[in-house]
């Protein structure tokens, strides 16, 4: 041998591993040339004193790599076919900033550099007033993994591709079965298609009908993950003002508004104002979009979650226009990690966005979407959307004396009653900045309204989601608020 190998008996790396990487090692840095033949098995073994065992898996590996080549009767060589470019490269260190520079991004791509598009993991806190985030503790975890079970035991099918990328039938007729006695939406199975949460099915929404520069009508202050989406597609945004009504139309028929393809609400419960779009307003702006051409989308995505009255029926349903693209999720009423939200699509874009989802990911999870249908079908979601209505609405009611005790006029409590979080408006001289600070250094997750305008926030507004907190927690969170924030 040209070179020594070194084996460590103490260390963690197993010994076949260490006579691998030595040997490879060699390879590459021009060591042991190409065509230079190695010590068999057996006489490597002894002069290492190992077992033959290892030293032949060591051979296999480089072998299975291309580092190694046999020729039989005569032994084992170093590979004549390694280009003598990968044996002279000199590698660039692990830190240096240089490949990054160096590596070309889409205009989408570069659009995704900005920090501000990420979601930084928050720090460990004893209480988080994070929205969006249900119960965990209080889902059927044991009924839902007897469901999946069910499906993993019985059926091969769960394994396999299917052909229909709009999703599992019988799920959608489940869902358009549900959206028609609770939502009062309009639809047959056949205008439903299954995405992967309700953030994929925006991207799919931009991609297909939107083209770069073209213009989007946005809630101001309206949902984060939504613009993200719009603007990673080049679209550009017109922030049009919400007020306690919903999104004002009549800000839609003005001189100054460029040509609309798409308007972004959420009628039934405003993000992050909680306001609800009042029957006049959604008549007025089914109008305008049936006049200008200008497709809706409508993101329910907590809609269910009304206290001391029904549900808002759906801005689908008054559609006479086929004018709207409803979007759903089940990530709230059940849990985030679900994957599984649904479009339901005027009847002639339906062909378009099938083929759009094929081409994204070809399919859902066929297991979750067969538990999900049984989920839905043996009345375990209704039942579990009035469980949690009723625990919610008890958390609100906390929330919302604990603030008013602790806080009294210094806060404005905005929206209605109804979702997972609520809004509110401290009136206090420190900025968003400092008091999402002061309260992170006493414990407490809130986060600040203003990343959710597009244009200037009036500041000193705060969203708390108060689902998955216990009315103790809920009530020392608030506490905890007070003491740092009213010095």
């Amino acid at each position: 041998m040209d070179f020594v190998i070194s084996i460590d008996l103490k260390a963690a790396l197993p010994l076949y591993r260490q006579v691998y990487a030595q040997l490879r090692q060699a390879i590459l840095s021009g060591r042991l040339t190409s065509g230079k033949k190695l010590p068999s098995t057996r006489s490597l073994a002894q002069l290492l004193s190992v077992s033959r065992a290892t030293v032949t898996q060591s051979y296999e590996m480089l072998l299975s790599e291309g580092y190694l080549e046999t020729i039989v009767g005569s032994g084992t060589f170093v590979c004549r076919q390694l280009p003598d470019e990968l044996l002279n490269t000199t590698p660039i260190p692990a830190k240096s900033q240089l490949a990054d520079s160096l590596i070309p991004l889409s205009t989408y791509g570069d659009s995704l550099s900005d920090q501000a598009f990420l979601r930084i993991p928050e720090a460990e806190v004893e209480i988080s007033f994070s929205y969006g985030r249900p119960a965990f503790d209080r889902f059927p975890i044991d009924l839902w993994r007897k469901l999946l079970f069910r499906h993993c035991r019985f059926s091969r099918y769960v394994l396999d591709y299917t052909y229909d990328s709009m999703g599992y039938q019988p799920l959608r007729e489940a869902i358009a079965d549900y959206l028609s006695r609770s939502r009062a939406v309009k639809c047959e199975p056949e205008q439903i298609i299954i995405v992967g949460g309700s953030q994929q099915g925006l991207d799919l929404i931009t991609r297909i009908l939107i083209d770069r520069g073209d213009w989007i009508a946005v809630e101001e202050p309206g949902y984060l993950g939504a613009r993200r989406a719009f603007l990673a597609q080049g679209a550009s945004l017109f922030p049009i003002s919400v007020d306690q009504s919903g999104l004002i139309v009549s800000s839609l028929t003005t001189d100054i508004i460029p040509n609309i393809k798409l308007v972004y609400v959420t009628p039934s419960h405003q993000f992050p104002t909680g306001a609800t779009l009042s029957l006049s307003r959604r008549l007025e702006l089914l109008a305008w979009a049936h006049k200008s051409g200008t497709m809706i989308i409508e993101d329910d995505y907590d809609s269910e979650y009304r206290y001391g009255e029904r549900p808002i029926p759906a801005l689908q349903g008054l559609d006479q226009a086929n004018s709207t693209i409803y979007v759903g999720t089940f990530s709230k009423v059940l849990f985030p990690a679900l994957r599984l939200g649904y479009l339901v699509l005027p009847q002639n874009l339906v062909h378009i966005f099938a083929r759009a989802k094929w081409l994204a990911d070809r399919q859902c999870s066929l297991l979750e979407q067969y538990a999900l249908t049984d989920f839905i079908t043996e009345g375990h979601l209704e039942r579990h959307i009035r469980r949690m209505r009723s625990l919610y609405d008890q958390r609100r009611q906390t929330l919302v004396q604990s603030l008013f005790s602790y806080f009294g006029d210094k806060i404005e409590i905005l929206g209605e009653n109804a979702g997972m979080h609520l809004m509110v408006k401290i009136n206090t001289k420190l900025s968003d900045d400092n008091i999402v600070q002061l309260a992170a250094l006493a414990g407490v997750s809130i986060g600040a309204a203003y990343p959710q305008y597009l244009k200037h926030s009036p500041g000193g507004e705060f969203i708390l989601g108060y689902a998955e907190l216990d009315e103790q927690k809920i009530q020392e969170g608030v506490r905890r608020l007070a003491q740092v924030i009213l010095i």
